[in-house]
């Protein structure tokens, strides 16, 4: 019936815990693309007949199609996003190198946006870290506790915080502040 397969894709995702990649449902994908334009054959004909006859009954019809082909297309959108942004949180959770066995549930495509995200998100910590970069994939959970702990690499002196008290930083200490 109408729209019914790319409904499956979306349950297919749905049926997916959290942090779960299902395999690429390609032949999935391709059935709904035939099923497409098979819908967008027939109107184009109904389409065709009804101009030349002034057959006003196909326009309901022509309409039903139509929506049927926006919805498929919604829905095969809609799976394809769904499936980039587990691609982009697996990269967040397991670092730039996936386990082979997520990395199987890939398509072709997949994988090369995975390694161009990579590539971008490297981009990105080199630029803003300084010399070294800094690794914003680090420490993703919040501290426990409002203080950091700082250590002196020379002698600075006394150093006086937004709160107003005063530190003292000697070389080689560890000082805990708020």
């Amino acid at each position: 019936m109408f729209c019914e397969k790319v409904v499956e894709l979306i349950r297919e995702l749905q049926r997916a815990t959290d942090g779960q990649l299902p395999p690429f449902n390609e032949d999935g994908i391709r059935e709904v693309l035939e099923e497409m334009k098979a819908l967008y054959e027939q109107n184009q004909s109904d389409v065709n007949e009804a101009k030349s006859e002034e057959k006003t009954d196909l326009i309901p019809t022509i309409k039903f199609r139509h929506c049927c082909l926006l919805r498929n297309k919604r829905c095969i959108l809609a799976y394809l996003y769904d499936r980039m942004l587990r691609i982009r949180s697996l990269r967040w959770e397991y670092g730039s190198v996936l386990p082979s066995e997520i990395r199987f549930h890939f398509a072709p495509e997949e994988t090369e946006w995975f390694n161009q995200y990579k590539k971008s998100l490297a981009t990105y910590m080199r630029a803003i870290g300084g010399d070294e970069g800094l690794d914003i994939t680090q420490d993703m959970k919040p501290p426990k506790s409002l203080f950091i702990e700082v250590r002196c690499l020379k002698d600075y002196g006394e150093f006086e915080i937004d709160d107003g008290t005063t530190v003292l930083l000697k070389k080689n200490s560890q000082v805990r502040v708020k």
